[in-house]
């Protein structure tokens, strides 16, 4: 007995006499399935994702939705279920959005989230790593999708942001606005669950609210005030900006408000990662608050050693680099700020933020070689060089001799995180740095906690 579909069609599409999916397609696709499988209506299941849960489709939603959790348990092969869950989500318009991104008159496939999006992730199971993961890539991709929205004055239906948080039952609470150039540089999210979510599935490891903060957008409205804010990540003066305090203010009006910092979560990409890392700083020696942190591709300013193939060559470097760092900061620095320092470095280290970085990514790759140089300098007897070393950057020791008026911790050091590196060749920078590879069923990733 095969799975039933009532494929039904729009008014528009039987005046053309045509169907709202391959159906020949789809049958080939779920010929494998449980007998006791149905989709009511996969019209409707595939639309889902794109405004709030109606209790009119209630039971056509759960219906698609059940068959989606069987195929991320491996009831299909890979390759069918990645070809089933792009026309299940996609379905209506997929072939005609495909002919206008062709012609250049609409957005770039990556912006779709039906098109490359995790529309797989259908049931989120909030413990998990990798679909917290996906989500909150996911919902830094909203921000920046958000403000592509807003520079070509897409509103309305022709709105692509929603769905990449739509999809996971979140809703825009705020944008979170620049004051220069009036661009959307984050976003407060809300989790909004339906009936069905509270009724079959756990949410009580999901957030409330996240915090989501975008990269670098190459386009004229926003190029130059991004460049600014990145040569600020750079010079170790984000901190200075008007944009870490729209971002700051946010969180700690999210945690006055709303109170447990469990159900707050921040995430960014790139530029995003060092604000969201900022944040997450400030608020631990501000409040002593410590909030779940995404990061994805975080800068580490630094020469990218771990670029180097020879591993010899590599351990030398940064052994080299830290007997270094630790003499310029006890010449530098009295032995007072020396002691301010650690105890500021330690009273961080409670907090573990999630860091994903891919080895071939110069931008980010440099905190692999930073957290393994910490052990290896324990295993040759340099404890304490090792941990003056990765407390200080010898720039940032430079800058602040040189501005006596103003100093400021490193911002890319940590002690502790989560440490998440992808394996998988990339084939050019754009796609090591790129925040779609962290929902990608595709990426090889290894993970290893590191506390200080």
């Amino acid at each position: 007995m095969k799975v039933r579909l009532n494929v039904f069609t729009t008014p528009e599409q039987q005046s053309k006499g045509e169907d709202c999916f391959l159906v020949d397609m789809l049958y080939k696709i779920v010929e494998d399935a449980p007998p006791y499988v149905l989709i009511d209506n996969p019209l409707e299941a595939s639309l889902a994702h794109l405004k709030p849960p109606d209790p009119i489709i209630e039971k056509s939603v759960w219906n698609g939705t059940y068959l989606f959790d069987l195929i991320h348990r491996k009831c299909f092969p890979l390759e069918k279920h990645k070809l089933f869950c792009r026309l299940i989500t996609f379905g209506t318009y997929k072939e005609e959005s495909k002919k206008e991104i062709q012609k250049g008159v609409m957005a770039t496939e990556k912006e779709y989230f039906g098109l490359s999006g995790p529309s797989n992730l259908t049931n989120v199971y909030w413990n998990f790593e990798s679909h917290q993961r996906s989500v909150a890539a996911s919902l830094v991709q909203g921000v920046y999708i958000l403000e592509r929205d807003r520079q070509q004055n897409r509103q309305g239906p022709q709105a692509l942001a929603p769905p990449w948080f739509q999809f996971f039952h979140f809703q825009l609470y705020r944008p979170l606005v620049d004051d220069a150039d009036s661009s959307i540089i984050g976003a407060i999210f809300v989790f909004n669950p339906s009936p069905y979510n509270w009724r079959y599935h756990s949410t009580q490891d999901a957030p409330r609210y996240v915090i989501a903060f975008r990269g670098t957008i190459m386009k004229p409205d926003t190029l130059l005030q991004d460049f600014i804010s990145n040569i600020r990540v750079i010079i170790n003066r984000l901190h200075r900006s008007s944009r870490f305090e729209t971002g700051i203010q946010a969180a700690q009006n999210m945690v006055s408000e709303f109170g447990n910092s469990n159900n707050i979560w921040l995430a960014g990409h790139s530029l995003g990662s060092a604000m969201a890392m900022l944040v997450g700083k400030n608020m631990v020696a501000q409040m002593g608050i410590f909030l779940i942190a995404f990061l994805f591709n975080p800068p580490f300013i630094s020469v990218p050693i771990e670029g180097f193939k020879n591993e010899h060559l590599k351990d030398g470097l940064r052994i080299a680099n830290s007997v270094a760092t630790a003499g310029i900061t006890r010449f530098v620095k009295s032995k007072e700020e020396r002691s301010q320092s650690e105890y500021q470095f330690a009273a961080l280290s409670p907090w573990i933020p999630h860091l994903y970085v891919n080895k071939e990514d110069h931008i980010c790759c440099e905190y692999i070689g930073y957290f393994e140089n910490r052990e290896k300098m324990e295993k040759i007897g340099a404890r304490n060089i090792g941990r003056v070393a990765t407390q200080n950057s010898i720039s940032c020791i430079l800058s602040s001799a040189i501005r006596k008026k103003e100093s400021a911790e490193p911002l890319h050091l940590l002690p502790s995180a989560y440490l998440t590196v992808a394996l998988s060749p990339s084939p050019d920078f754009r796609k090591a740095h790129g925040i779609e590879q962290w929902w990608s069923m595709d990426t090889h990733l290894q993970s290893k906690l590191y506390q200080y």
